[in-house]
């Protein structure tokens, strides 16, 4: 039961950062110039890095069988990606 608690609140926290990072670099860019390579990257990370440590927390569960571990794993490593997603590209 608690691990699919954990599983569940995993999956909250990935739609959140992953709508967040949607949101944040839908904005226009200014007079049309291309964003720098460290912005484009962040953009990235924003968008499908929270997908990306969610799978990669699922393989690490079904690998080990420890799969509250994984789900706290998966849960840091969305945290994570968003907060480097930002940081790279802060608009």
């Amino acid at each position: 039961m608690i691990t699919a608690l954990a599983w569940l609140a995993v999956a909250a926290v990935c739609v959140a950062a992953a709508l967040f990072g949607q949101t944040a670099r839908t904005s226009p860019s200014r007079r049309g110039r291309r964003p720098p390579p460290s912005a484009r990257i962040g953009m990235v990370m924003s968008r499908s890095g929270p997908w990306v440590a969610v799978l990669l927390g699922v393989v690490g569960g079904a690998a080990t069988g420890q799969w509250l571990v994984a789900a706290a794993a998966a849960l840091g490593g969305i945290v994570v990606t968003a907060l480097v997603g930002l940081l790279l590209a802060p608009r």
